[in-house]
């Protein structure tokens, strides 16, 4: 029983790393299942730690894995601009619901570049009516840029919302970066000049 106790503390400890990136200091957190968390920049260090302890009380400073090193470096590529799916990066499904995971699954699959609306991801669910849901289980997101829910936008064009640190002008920023605005960001007829 003892030894049983102490691969339940195991798997269930996590751990978490501050890491700079273009846009600012992330953070990542994993046990030993996979990632547990990722998280913005916040407004600077102090204000990462205390949302990191906010979000994952139990999670402590650590060094990474290698295979955290390397999601990490796969992380700060993607906010330079690289185009990464994250396919292979194991997540520590535990703290998610079952509706919750087929929405950050479903998520996962819209190539970078591209967006969808609440509805269509919703639909890809089969139960199309499910919208507010879909973006609800999309702000509980605890895996930010990983499960890119910046990618979902509403059905009126609108941005829709954003739980991140910066809110919608963040999820602006990295739909800039994956090329998602090009097009969508320039005047039709370029802006009026005053005489």
């Amino acid at each position: 029983m003892k030894v049983e106790l102490q691969e339940i503390r195991a798997v269930s400890r996590s751990e978490y790393a501050l890491f700079e990136t273009a846009i600012g200091l992330c953070a990542i957190v994993w046990s030993a299942r996979g990632i547990v968390g990722t998280q913005l920049p916040e407004s600077g260090r102090g204000a990462a730690v205390r949302g990191l302890q906010r979000r994952f009380p139990d999670a402590h400073s650590g060094r990474p894995t290698p295979a955290i090193a390397a999601a990490m470096a796969r992380i700060e590529a993607a906010l330079a601009g690289a185009k990464d799916d994250f396919a292979g990066l194991a997540l520590d499904w535990r703290t998610v619901s079952a509706f919750d995971r087929a929405v950050y699954q479903e998520a996962r699959a819209i190539p970078a570049g591209e967006t969808i609306t609440y509805g269509t991801l919703a639909a890809r669910l089969g139960d199309p009516g499910r919208a507010q849901a879909v973006g609800q289980a999309l702000g509980r997101n605890p895996w930010p840029i990983v499960v890119p829910c910046h990618r979902i936008t509403g059905a009126d064009g609108k941005m829709g919302g954003f739980s991140a640190p910066g809110g919608r002008a963040t999820k602006l920023k990295l739909l800039e970066i994956e090329g998602a605005l090009a097009a969508e960001s320039l005047p039709l007829f370029g802006a009026p000049t005053r005489s």
